[in-house]
């Protein structure tokens, strides 16, 4: 079942060098999932050939232009395209007011409903679960209220033992096999062990996407070992006093965080447009914590199926 991050803006506040504002899509097990909708979001849907309408929820971290100001001409595309689903939408408070005054001023009527969620910015969050996926929020620390949010698999089922598993067992049966139950009897009697006709179950992937933030350890029991972590660096290590006082980070404190919360993947982004060249973003991150790659727009991370 897909895991895929499929990067569609790396920029921070003003696009340069063909780099766009933040933006990312995610697809879990057929869930699409759009995380921030900067500037030019809905054109690099298009460029990337990604399914706009497949989209059914959409989370802004909070409101800074550069993560929010593609959304209302990807909310005006999908109605002209006849949208009938409802679309989730969570963000921070205003972002309400922000869709409804232009949805008033431009007499627009939707052709589907947006059930909209305001963030709580200040502690966790469970926003949205079903059966396969659960979807987190968590307080990051920036200059207005702003949210990281976790997307984790929930537990997977046992899986069956092609080899050993009987001919003739019934459905009801290998349903409860997957439960990781025995199999009795009408009598109490044991049929069939567990452990006999099962493998373990796969590994529930995770992925935590930390926005806009100063370095802050405290955010690190939220983000502790996920499969893979995406943390800002919007500067060099020798801006880090620029970055202290305008609630950003730097490579390294990237890195360290990743580090410290033990994840097994580490993907920078949101780079100051002063940055042409980001060869030594890599370089720095990579002295602290070695599998780091950075975000680059068009480029897809998968997390296997293991």
């Amino acid at each position: 079942m897909s895991f895929q991050l499929k990067i569609l803006g790396s920029n921070s506040a003003m696009p340069a060098y063909g780099r766009h504002h933040s933006a990312q899509l995610l697809n879990v097990q057929n869930h699409y999932f759009l995380i921030d909708c900067g500037e030019a979001t809905q054109m690099q849907l298009s460029r990337y050939k990604c399914k706009t309408l497949r989209i059914s929820h959409i989370f802004i971290s909070h409101l800074h232009g550069d993560h929010y100001l593609g959304l209302m001409g990807l909310i005006f595309t999908m109605h002209l395209l006849r949208r009938k689903s409802d679309l989730y939408i969570y963000g921070q408070k205003g972002l309400r007011d922000i869709i409804t005054t232009q949805l008033k001023y431009s007499d627009t009527v939707l052709n589907y409903n947006i059930r909209f969620k305001e963030l709580v910015p200040h502690q966790p969050e469970l926003l949205f679960e079903d059966n396969s996926v659960e979807v987190s929020s968590f307080p990051l620390f920036h200059r207005v209220p702003c949210c990281g949010f976790l997307f984790k698999e929930k537990p997977k089922p046992m899986r069956l033992n092609k080899e050993k598993l009987p001919q003739k067992i019934s459905l009801a049966h290998i349903a409860l096999l997957k439960k990781g139950e025995d199999i009795y009897d009408d009598e109490g009697n044991l049929i069939y062990r567990n452990a006999d006709l099962t493998l373990p179950p796969r590994k529930s992937r995770s992925y935590a996407y930390c926005s806009d933030t100063k370095y802050e350890e405290s955010i690190i029991p939220n983000i502790a070992g996920v499969d893979l972590l995406y943390h800002e660096a919007t500067f060099l290590n020798a801006k880090e006093m620029w970055a202290t006082q305008t609630f950003h980070s730097t490579t390294t404190q990237a890195a360290e965080i990743a580090k410290k919360a033990n994840v097994g993947q580490l993907l920078i982004g949101h780079y100051s447009a002063r940055y042409n060249d980001l060869t030594p973003f890599l370089t720095e991150a990579r002295a602290v914590f070695e599998n780091t790659q950075l975000a680059t727009e068009g480029e897809a991370i998968d997390i296997p199926d293991l």
